[in-house]
């Protein structure tokens, strides 16, 4: 099964790592959707369908936090599973994520294979579900 997968970072290069990490990973990808903050994430989520929502924490115009409260409030999308990727690692703060609804949080630097077990994890899925595409050791991103 194919996941949509929708990716929200400031950073158009970080943007890009994650994309690629992901098709490394084996991850079964249907489509990416990209958003530069929490509101454009919201406004492509208005048209197009995400499986999981990647998120980054610190962004103008609308952080993480706000876009998990958003999504909340959104009975269509409250649903859907969020995933902090962040370098944040303070532990009251990654606590506060998981109370908002966030899923997982997943600290920068990460790898293929980390990634594709934490959004496994979170869809419910088994990690034999997916065949590995590439030999992933040494890559770290």
């Amino acid at each position: 099964m194919a996941f949509n997968v929708l990716i929200v970072d400031d950073s158009s290069s970080m943007r890009s790592v994650i994309k690629k990490t992901l098709e490394m990973s084996g991850f079964d990808i249907g489509q990416f959707f990209e958003a530069g903050n929490g509101r454009e994430a919201l406004s492509i989520l208005e048209k197009e369908w995400a499986d999981i929502i990647l998120t980054d924490l610190h962004m103008p115009e609308m952080d993480g936090m706000a876009l998990l409260k958003a999504l909340q409030k959104q009975a269509i999308v409250s649903t859907t599973p969020v995933v902090i990727v962040t370098t944040e690692g303070r532990e009251e703060r990654l606590e506060e994520l998981l109370g908002l609804g966030a899923r997982a949080c997943i600290k920068k630097p990460f790898r293929p294979e980390e990634i594709k077990k934490i959004l496994m994890d979170v869809l419910g899925m088994d990690e034999g579900a997916m065949e590995d595409k590439q030999d992933l050791d040494g890559c770290d991103f």
